[in-house]
């Protein structure tokens, strides 16, 4: 048998065993939630907020943006208040997706929403973190 045939059928046969390690170590996603959060009272805007947070973030980031384990980061965090993460940073995430930088939970893909939905949402999260002395 060819010698290069032996020696890359190893290879590939190595990368494929630490393939399934490494995958059969990485725990599945728990989908626990990350912090806990006290519910808000919400209206107007904020009422439209939650409306669009829980049609478009909740599946990653939790119902009431607890986050969720192993899925997305909580955006009640202090790692979103405000002077770290301005709102168009959330503007910017949702439109264009974002790069993994403060968890390990890979990317954040683009959302497909429209800005004055975003801006609601936004809104929501905000008056979330207030609640949940995140100023």
């Amino acid at each position: 048998m060819n010698k290069n045939v032996l020696i890359i059928s190893a290879l590939a046969f190595v990368a494929l065993m630490a393939f399934i390690f490494v995958q059969s170590n990485t725990p599945a996603p728990t989908r626990a939630p990350m912090v806990s959060v006290t519910p808000i009272e919400v209206n107007g805007q904020t009422a439209l907020g939650k409306a669009k947070f829980d049609d478009n973030c909740a599946s990653c980031h939790g119902e009431n943006a607890t986050g969720l384990e192993g899925l997305g980061p909580p955006l009640v965090h202090k790692i979103y208040e405000p002077s770290h993460h301005a709102d168009i940073a959330f503007m910017l995430a949702a439109r264009n997706g974002v790069r993994a930088h403060h968890w390990p939970f890979g990317n954040m893909p683009a959302v497909d929403i429209e800005e004055s939905d975003m801006q609601a949402i936004i809104a929501y999260i905000r008056k979330l973190q207030v609640a949940n002395g995140i100023d």
